[in-house]
């Protein structure tokens, strides 16, 4: 089972820099994109279902905004929007899509980067969804929540974290929030079961040479229950071609969907 996910940071302007050409050969399973930016009626043929995938969305009442989509080889058992927030399902932040025992979230937790006003925006998201992660646990499901995060956990998870430890994405609470997720509460960060080396990230400023020099953050996870993480043999962070400032984290599972 092979599973991607990417922030297309505008689902138009990847499609323009080939991303669906990219998609049709990597024989995945699922593929989760966030920041889809586009309404309904907007989604072109091929966005709406590439070939071989049906295609799902969460759109932001907010045009041109936010956003999230999952593209599935085999037709869901059932798919859920949003998560039980007014403010968070609004802005179109959480798809699941039920295969049999296992479920796969399309995630796009805010950024707080814009401000005070959207970082007290992200703290309430986290606030509400942790209850949610906690419930999900205890389901008994296996589940596969896939997505920009907007918090690098680690040191090892961005390049200038002496410089960031005031910056949203770095925030002392942000960190310990995803330190409870993963070491309390029990999720786990399948990337890291397979790659703990440095230098690894995902999303990249768009101002100096940071693609250019591989100055990221790795803020684009795919967080998972015990069972099916155990299941994790592969990882990659494409980075042969750009289709967004933030790259495809792709995970190949030994189980089959």
């Amino acid at each position: 089972m092979r599973i991607i996910t990417l922030n297309v940071n505008g689902i138009r302007s990847a499609m323009s820099k080939g991303f669906y050409t990219w998609l049709a050969r990597q024989k995945a399973d699922v593929v989760c994109v966030q920041e889809i930016k586009i309404q309904e009626d907007q989604l072109a043929p091929q966005m709406r279902s590439p070939a071989g995938y049906h295609g799902f969305f969460s759109f932001a009442a907010k045009k041109g905004y936010s956003g999230v989509g999952l593209y599935c080889r085999r037709q869901p058992d059932r798919v859920h929007h949003g998560f039980g927030s007014e403010e968070h399902d609004g802005e179109g932040r959480y798809l699941q899509a039920d295969f049999g025992a296992l479920s796969v979230v399309s995630l796009y937790l805010p950024s707080g980067s814009a401000g005070p006003h959207r970082q007290e925006s992200k703290y309430r998201f986290m606030d509400l969804f942790l209850p949610h992660l906690q419930k999900l646990r205890a389901d008994g499901r296996e589940y596969i929540l896939c997505g920009d995060w907007n918090i690098a956990h680690r040191e090892i998870d961005l390049k200038n974290w002496r410089g960031n430890r005031k910056n949203s994405g770095f925030l002392p609470e942000e960190r310990a929030w995803l330190s409870v997720v993963l070491e309390d509460t029990g999720w786990v960060d399948v990337f890291r079961t397979l790659n703990p080396r440095p230098d690894e990230y995902t999303w990249w400023s768009n101002r100096g040479q940071a693609w250019a020099k591989n100055v990221g953050w790795r803020i684009d996870y795919q967080i998972a229950t015990p069972g099916i993480s155990a299941k994790a043999a592969k990882e990659r962070i494409y980075r042969e071609k750009r289709f967004s400032d933030h790259a495809p984290l792709i995970i190949d599972y030994e189980q089959e969907f």
